[in-house]
C-alpha cells in the first residue's frame, strides 16, 4: 500500500462562522484505493498558498511512501530544508496529511486509530465548549462585553451537561507584543468570572482564556484578579514566542497555565512544560499530527501535566483529537464546536452526549465525511483563518474581543 494522491479541499464555513474563516481537508489515496481525511489547522498564509505547501510536502516527502511510515515521513518533513526545528506552516501541512495517514491505516485494518496507538484507556472524553450566544436576545458584539449574557450562556451549557466553558473578555489580541490590560479590561474579567461562576456554581469549571495578548506584568495581574473564582486554567496568557516567561506566571498566580494553541512538535512543548505549563492544548492539525501528540501526552505525564487537545476548525481535527484522547491516560478535556454544519460535514458521526464523547469505534477517524457538502461551501474571502487586530490596544475606550467570529471577508 502507497500514498498516490492528495486533494485539498478549502471549506468556509457558514456564518457566524464558529471555527474560524476557513478550514483546510486534505484527502490522500493510496494505490488500493483507500481514502484517507485528514485537516490542517489555521495557518500563517491564505489558503491557495497554504494548498501549495501542503502539496510540495505531499509530493517531495510522502508520495508512494507506506502510510505506515508516519516516524520516517516526519523526520523527512521537519529536517526538510535543512531545518530541523519547529516550522509552523510547513507542520502544519504535515499535521493535516499524517492525520489522513492514520485514517487510512484504521480503514486499512478495519481498527479505530486509538487502537494502532496504545488502546482505548477512555471511553468518553470530557468536553468543553466556548461561550457562544444561546438565545435571541445575546446579540453580536455585544454578547462578548457581557457578563450577564455569558452568564446565561453558561446555564445553558451546563443544562445540556457541559461541565466546563471557556471565555474570554479581556480584550483583544493585536499584532504587538504583550500589553498591561486596561483597568476595564480587568474589570470586566472579574465581572465574568463572577457571573460565571454564581451562576453555575460548582456544577462547571470555568476556564479562563485570553490569546497571549499579555505582557508577563500584566498576566499576572489579570491572573491575580480573577483567582478568587477559582478557574481552571489561565490560557495563554503571553505571546507563544517567549516560553520561559511562562515561569514567572505560574509561580505568581494559583491558576494553572495552559497554552498550545500556537505551538508545534514535541520540542515547543517541551519548552512550556519545562518553564510551568501544566495543561498542554494542541491542535493536532498544527502540532505534529496523531503520532506527534501521544509523544507530547508522554511527555506530559512525565511532567505529572494534563492534555487538553484545542479545537478552533473543523470536525476532522476534532476526530483526530478525540482518538488521540481515547489513548492516553493523561487526558483533562477536549474542546468542542456543535454548530450544525460540524455535524453535517461528519453525518453525525462524532456527537457530545450529557457533555461528553462518546469515542467512536469504527475504522480509521470514526468519522463519515461529506467530501460534497466540504466542496459546497468553498472559502471566496481575502482573509486568514485568524487574524489578528491592527490597531493598539485602547485605554479610553471598550475594548471588544469578537470571540473568534471573525467578519466575513
Amino acid at each position: 500500500m502507497k500514498l498516490a494522491e492528495l486533494d485539498v479541499i478549502v471549506t468556509s464555513p457558514p456564518a457566524p462562522g464558529w471555527g474560524g474563516r476557513y478550514w483546510i481537508f486534505t484527502k490522500v489515496t493510496t494505490d488500493t484505493g483507500i481514502v484517507g481525511y485528514g485537516e490542517c489547522y489555521a495557518s500563517s498564509v491564505g489558503p491557495e498558498a497554504m494548498t501549495a505547501v501542503i502539496r510540495d510536502v505531499f509530493e517531495r516527502h510522502m508520495a508512494g511512501q507506506n502510510p505506515e511510515d508516519i516516524e520516517l515521513m516526519f523526520r523527512r518533513v521537519y529536517s526538510s530544508g535543512f531545518t530541523q526545528r519547529p516550522d509552523l506552516t510547513v507542520m502544519g501541512a504535515w499535521s493535516g496529511l499524517e492525520i489522513a495517514c492514520w485514517d487510512i491505516i484504521g480503514k486499512d485494518r478495519d481498527r479505530p486509530v486509538h487502537a494502532l496507538i496504545g488502546g482505548r484507556v477512555n471511553h468518553r472524553i470530557r468536553a468543553y465548549t466556548y461561550l457562544y450566544p444561546t438565545a435571541p436576545s445575546h446579540k453580536l458584539p455585544d454578547f462578548w462585553v457581557d457578563a450577564d449574557m455569558a452568564a446565561e450562556a453558561a446555564v445553558a451549557m451546563v443544562e445540556k451537561g457541559y461541565t466546563a466553558v471557556k471565555f474570554d473578555p479581556a480584550g483583544p489580541y493585536t499584532i504587538r507584543s504583550g500589553h498591561m490590560p486596561a483597568l476595564s479590561d480587568i474589570s470586566r474579567s472579574v465581572a465574568f468570572c463572577k457571573a460565571v461562576r454564581e451562576a453555575v456554581g460548582d456544577r462547571a469549571d470555568i476556564l479562563f482564556g485570553t490569546h497571549g495578548q499579555f505582557s508577563t506584568g500584566g498576566a499576572i495581574r489579570v491572573g491575580a484578579a480573577i483567582e478568587p473564582y477559582s478557574p481552571l486554567w489561565f490560557e495563554e496568557p503571553i505571546p507563544p514566542d517567549n516560553l520561559p516567561e511562562l515561569a514567572r506566571i505560574a509561580a505568581a498566580v494559583r491558576i494553572p497555565v495552559a497554552t498550545g494553541e500556537r505551538l508545534t512538535t514535541k520540542a515547543e512543548f517541551a519548552e512550556a512544560l519545562r518553564h510551568g505549563v501544566s495543561i498542554l492544548q494542541p491542535a493536532l492539525g498544527r502540532s505534529g499530527g496523531i503520532w506527534e501528540g501521544k509523544k507530547i501526552a508522554a511527555l506530559a505525564e512525565a511532567h505529572n501535566a494534563q492534555m487538553a487537545p484545542h479545537l478552533y476548525a473543523g470536525p476532522v481535527e476534532w476526530a483526530a483529537n478525540v482518538q488521540l484522547a481515547a489513548s492516553i491516560p493523561n487526558i483533562l478535556m477536549a474542546e468542542t464546536i456543535e454548530t450544525d454544519f460540524h455535524k453535517a460535514l461528519i453525518r453525525g458521526t462524532l456527537t457530545v452526549e450529557g457533555g461528553y464523547i462518546p469515542v467512536p469505534t469504527a475504522p480509521g477517524l470514526g468519522i463519515d465525511f461529506d467530501e460534497d457538502l466540504a466542496r459546497a461551501h468553498p472559502f471566496s474571502g481575502e482573509g486568514l483563518h485568524l487574524q489578528m487586530q491592527e490597531a493598539p490596544v485602547s485605554y479610553h475606550e471598550q475594548n471588544v474581543f469578537e470571540g473568534g467570529a471573525p467578519s466575513r471577508t
